[in-house]
C-alpha cells in the first residue's frame, strides 16, 4: 500500500513506524503537519491508500479525513482522550496503560477504534517509557490496524463508554499547577511521579534560590538526606534535592524564559544553576558501587560469568566532552579487569546520539566546544578500536544516531533490539562526521552502502541493519528480554573454546589494517572536514545546531522524507 505518515515531528515513534512499514513492503512518505495546506498538497501529490498519524499535535483537515481513512495513534487505552495522556498515567501511578489507533473524526480522539494494545508502565520518565513500552505497543497496534485496513473486512469499533473494556476518559491538559511539587509535604514517591510525568517535556516548574527553573528527570537516592527542598549534593552535573522522607536526583534544568529574554534550553543541572548553586558538595559514586545501589549515576559496571558489563545512560543520549571523558576512564578501568568479554551499552533506551549540542550551544565559544567534544568522542572510539585483548560488544537496547551509532560499531560485535531505530548519518546537522566512521562503516557494510546510508539520511530498522551488516544480531522483545538475552549470549562467548582464536585473529586484523592505513590517518582526514564545519561561521552546522537546540519548527517537510 501507499501510506502517508502525517506527523508533527519526525520523532522516534514516527521513524520506527516508517522503518517497519517499509520493511513490510509498503511505499511510505512523510509530511510534517505544518499547516492544513501542506497536508492537503501532500495527499494530492502522494495519492495515499491510507494516512497514518503516529504523533500529531494538531487536527487533520476535515476535507482530508472525510475523503481518506486517517488513523491516529493515541498513547492511551480505549476511551482515553486529551493531549496529556501519558503524563496523567505516570502522575497518578497507573500500572497498566495502552495505545489506541483510532480513526480521525470531527471530535478529537473520539473516532472508531481500529486497534488497542495494553502495556505495563515501568518506573521511569515519560520520554523513556515513550521510546520503549509505548513505542512497542504503538507499533503492534499500528501493524494490526494496517492489516485490518488492507483486508477490507474489519469494521472499526465505535467509542462506547458503556463497554466493559473502555476504561479511559477525557482528561484536560496537564498544567503546571498540577505538576508543582510541594517540597514540605510531598513524599519521595509523589515527587518522582511528578518529575517523571514531565520528562522530557514540559518539565516541572519550580524555584531554586529565588529563580524559576523547569526540572527534568527524576531518580531516587538511597542514602543522602537533608532538609526538605534543600540541595544536598551534586554528581556528574546532576543535583540531589531532599524530600520529606528521602531525596531525588534531578539531572537537567531549563531556566524559565523571562519576558523579552533569550530562549532557554535544557542543560546539566549544575551548569544551568551556575553561581546560584552555592557550596553544595560533589558526592561521587563509582561505576561498580552504583550498580548495587539505588542512586543516580550515568555509568555503572558489573561482572558476571567472565563478562564485564559497562552500562551508561546519558539524558537524551547526548554525550558532552566531560561525559565522554568519564566514560573513557570507566572503559579503561573495565579493560583492566580480568574478563574476556566486555559489553557496552545501557540497560534500556538510547545507546548514544553523539556530541552534546545543548552544552555546545551554551558554551562561550561553541566552535571550540564542538572541537573538544568531537575529539573526546574520537578518543573513546579509538580506545575501543585498539582493544585487542578482549572481545567487545555493543548492546543497543534502544536508538542510536550519528556519532553515537559510530561509537557502537567500533565494537567487535553489535547486538540490537529489534525495535531500535538507527540513523547512520550526520548530514542533517551539516557535519561530515568523525568517530572513525570512514574506517568502521565501510568495513561493515561496504563502500557503496556506506555512501547511501550517510547521504540518504533515513532511519534504519533492526532487520535492515542486520541485512546490511550494520549489526550482527537482532533480538525481538522488550528491554528486559533483550538484556537477559545479551547477558546469556555474552556468557556463552566468554566460555567459548573459540574465544582465544578470535582474539588472535582480532589482533592480526588490527595490525594489518594499521599497516594498510593507520587509524590516525582516518582521524586526521575526518577532523579536517569537521574543523571546517566547526570553525567557519558560514557553515550550515551553526544554524542547524541552534535550530535543533531551540526546537525551531521547520518551514517545510524535508524532501528526503517525501518519498
Amino acid at each position: 500500500m501507499r501510506i502517508l505518515l502525517v506527523a508533527s515531528a519526525f520523532n522516534s515513534l514516527t521513524q520506527r513506524v516508517h522503518t517497519e512499514l517499509r520493511e513490510r513492503g509498503h511505499t511510505v512518505a512523510v509530511e510534517l503537519a505544518l499547516g492544513d495546506e501542506p497536508v492537503r498538497a501532500a495527499v494530492a501529490r502522494f495519492g495515499p491508500d491510507l494516512i497514518l498519524a503516529p504523533m500529531l499535535t494538531r487536527a487533520v483537515p476535515e476535507d482530508v479525513w472525510s475523503r481518506h481513512t486517517v488513523l491516529i495513534v493515541h498513547p492511551g487505552p480505549k476511551g482515553d482522550r486529551g493531549p496529556s495522556s501519558l503524563d496523567w498515567a505516570i502522575h497518578e501511578g497507573a500500572e497498566e496503560w495502552g495505545v489506541t489507533v483510532l480513526q480521525a473524526v470531527a471530535e478529537m480522539d473520539a473516532g472508531p477504534i481500529w486497534a488497542s494494545v495494553p502495556f505495563a508502565l515501568q518506573p521511569c520518565g515519560k520520554s523513556e517509557s515513550y521510546r520503549n513500552e509505548v513505542a512497542d505497543a504503538a507499533l503492534e497496534a499500528v501493524l494490526l490496524a494496517v492489516e485490518r485496513f488492507a483486508g477490507g473486512w474489519f469494521e472499526p469499533e465505535p467509542l462506547d463508554y458503556t463497554r466493559w473494556d473502555v476504561q479511559g476518559r477525557l482528561r484536560p491538559y496537564h498544567k503546571q499547577d498540577v505538576r508543582r511539587i510541594d517540597w514540605a509535604a510531598d513524599d519521595t514517591a509523589t515527587v518522582l511521579r511528578k518529575l517523571r510525568s514531565g520528562d522530557s517535556q514540559p518539565g516541572v516548574l519550580d524555584e531554586i534560590h529565588g529563580r524559576e527553573f523547569f526540572l527534568h528527570g527524576g531518580h531516587p537516592e538511597d542514602r543522602l538526606r537533608g532538609e526538605s527542598g534543600a540541595l544536598i549534593a551534586t554528581r556528574e552535573g546532576a543535583i540531589c534535592r531532599a524530600t520529606v522522607d528521602g531525596a531525588v536526583w534531578i539531572p537537567q534544568l531549563r531556566p524559565r524564559r523571562t519576558p523579552g529574554g533569550p530562549a532557554t534550553f535544557k542543560l546539566p543541572a549544575t551548569r544551568a544553576l551556575g553561581e546560584l548553586l552555592g557550596p553544595v558538595p560533589e558526592i561521587p559514586v563509582g561505576p561498580a558501587e552504583a550498580t548495587v545501589r539505588t542512586t543516580w549515576s550515568e555509568i555503572r559496571y558489573r561482572e558476571d560469568a567472565g563478562v564485564g558489563h559497562l552500562e551508561f545512560a546519558f539524558p537524551g543520549g547526548a554525550m558532552s566532552t566531560a561525559q565522554c571523558r568519564r566514560l573513557l576512564a570507566a572503559y579503561r578501568a573495565a579493560c583492566a579487569r580480568p574478563t574476556a568479554v566486555l559489553v557496552l551499552g545501557p540497560s534500556r533506551d538510547f545507546f548514544s546520539n553523539g556530541i552534546h549540542l545543548n552544552t555546545i550551544e551554551a558554551a562561550a565559544d561553541p566552535a571550540e566546544e564542538s572541537w573538544l567534544n568531537i575529539n573526546a568522542m574520537d578518543d573513546l572510539v579509538e580506545a575501543i578500536l585498539t582493544t585487542t585483548d578482549k572481545l567487545t560488544v555493543s548492546a543497543l537496547a534502544g536508538n542510536a544516531a550519528a556519532g553515537g551509532l559510530m561509537l557502537a560499531i567500533a565494537a567487535d560485535e553489535v547486538w540490537c533490539r529489534a525495535s531500535a531505530v538507527l540513523n547512520p548519518h550526520y548530514r542533517l546537522m551539516g557535519l561530515y562526521g568523525s568517530e572513525y566512521w570512514t574506517y568502521t562503516l565501510p568495513r561493515r557494510v561496504g563502500a557503496e552502502a556506506a555512501e547511501r546510508l550517510t547521504t540518504a539520511a533515513l532511519p534504519v530498522g533492526g532487520a535492515e541493519a542486520a541485512r546490511l551488516g550494520l549489526v550482527d544480531a537482532v533480538r525481538p522483545g522488550g528491554p528486559a528480554e533483550f538484556r537477559s538475552w545479551v547477558h546469556a549470549r555474552a556468557a556463552e562467548l566468554a566460555g567459548s573454546p573459540e574465544l582465544a582464536d578470535r582474539l588472535l585473529e582480532k589482533k592480526r586484523r588490527r595490525a594489518a589494517d594499521e599497516d594498510a592505513k593507520p587509524l590516525a590517518a582516518y582521524r586526521e582526514e575526518e577532523l579536517t572536514h569537521m574543523r571546517r564545519n566547526f570553525l567557519d561561521p558560514e557553515e550550515p552546522y551553526h544554524r542547524l545546531r541552534r535550530d535543533f537546540v531551540h526546537k525551531v519548527c521547520p518551514t517545510a517537510t524535508p524532501e528526503h522524507l517525501r518519498g
